[in-house]
């Protein structure tokens, strides 16, 4: 550092008198040292922390068309609506301080994935892993694996699946579920309450055809806690908007 400082004493004899260094001393020429650092540092936590975001984003399932829906840019019309953004607002920025669950229910359209994309992009950016998926898309996964090239076997699959920081089922009641299909989402919430994990549904039926459906004791797991139940009563904007909300 001397032997730099006399390498500058003597560079500043060659600077023009209105040009004003940097520094002046070795004591000065340190703490830029010490600032260059911070702000390099800062800028390579920022950069890992974007690239982490990213990959989880590309890991949650978010659809392509709900990649840019957030709580600021759900479509309010009535009080119905803004108390649900609320609610879902509520339930993301208050996630780590319970194991709370959540339903959305109602008609196709009505803005169900938009809340539940908002959620789950919300969470990413907080560094959580959230998953999105259809019934259909989590059993034909899940059959995936009983194939002798499967290169992970139905236990194991669970175990990733329970393990996740927000699992959300889509599509509950699209299709009839078979015995099997019922045991496996019965596994899935079992689990992942166990865990003191929590799981969102998104679903076209009330509660009593959810209950009938999924029966009391997946109801009871996804009911524990603070966890929430949203009734999208409204009708579909889908005719108002690019695309299609669900």
């Amino acid at each position: 550092m001397h032997e730099y400082m006399k390498f500058i004493e003597r560079f500043k004899r060659l600077i023009p008198k209105n040009i004003k260094p940097k520094f002046k001393n070795e004591k000065e020429l340190l703490l830029w040292h010490k600032k260059q650092e911070k702000i390099s540092s800062t800028y390579v936590m920022q950069n890992n922390k974007k690239t982490k975001i990213k990959k989880l984003l590309q890991k949650s399932g978010i659809k392509k068309l709900y990649t840019n829906c957030s709580f600021e840019n759900y479509k309010i019309q009535h009080q119905g609506q803004k108390k649900a953004v609320l609610a879902a607002k509520n339930y993301a920025q208050k996630f780590n301080k319970n194991i709370s669950s959540f339903i959305f229910s109602g008609k196709p359209g009505t803005g169900k994935n938009h809340l539940a994309s908002a959620i789950g992009k919300y969470l990413i950016e907080q560094g959580k892993k959230v998953l999105i998926i259809t019934v259909a898309d989590l059993m034909s996964n899940i059959k995936n694996t009983f194939h002798n090239k499967s290169k992970i076997t139905e236990a194991e699959l669970l175990k990733k699946i329970s393990e996740i920081d927000l699992l959300i089922i889509d599509e509950i009641g699209i299709q009839i579920e078979s015995r099997y299909e019922k045991v496996i989402l019965n596994q899935i919430i079992d689990r992942r309450s166990s865990s003191k994990k929590p799981t969102g549904m998104l679903s076209n039926l009330n509660y009593k055809r959810m209950q009938l459906l999924l029966g009391d004791r997946v109801i009871d797991r996804m009911r524990l806690g603070n966890s929430i139940w949203i009734n999208f009563t409204w009708e579909s904007f889908r005719r108002n908007i690019t695309g299609h909300e669900k």
